[in-house]
């Protein structure tokens, strides 16, 4: 059943090592450099993706400083314009107020002046009255100047009501 055959085993292991020669040749050389090659394609490859991991945090930290201080601009920008806004209202408040003081100021100056106007032209009314009064009674025409001059005299002594 078994039969050992010297020559079969010598041909077989020449065989073996002549096939070894030639796969390391011409297969295993060519399946390890290959095999290298994919290794280091994959290597440059997490190593891209570590780079590009870092970068893309790099740029997150970046961009959230960004959002954080343009955040902080805004609010101090809406502040300012919050604080700027009540300036503008006090200010319009004060002219405002201011304007119709002097309205009021004017308008009572010009009452008075009407007043004042209104007193000197009811002083002559009753001048002339009084003279026209007095030539009635008196049947005699008095010299205007000198009775108007009387009747002034006597009106600047009444109390001014």
């Amino acid at each position: 059943m078994l039969d050992v055959n010297p020559g079969l085993i010598v041909w077989t292991i020449v065989t073996f090592i002549c096939l070894l020669v030639v796969l390391r040749k011409f297969a295993w050389k060519p399946l390890l450099d290959s095999l290298q090659r994919r290794e280091e394609h994959v290597r440059n490859a997490l190593d891209r993706a570590e780079q590009a991991k870092q970068e893309a945090e790099h740029l997150l930290d970046e961009n959230r400083k960004q959002l954080a201080r343009a955040e902080e601009e805004s609010r101090r920008i809406l502040g300012e314009g919050r604080a700027l806004a009540e300036k503008l209202k006090q200010e319009i408040m004060d002219r405002t107020s201011q304007q119709s003081r002097t309205m009021i100021d004017q308008a009572k100056m010009e009452i008075e002046r009407d007043k004042e106007a209104a007193l000197a032209q009811l002083r002559g009314e009753v001048a002339n009255l009084a003279i026209k009064a007095a030539e009635k009674i008196l049947d005699e025409t008095l010299d205007e100047n000198k009775q108007r001059k009387v009747i002034d005299a006597y009106l600047r002594e009444l109390p001014k009501n």
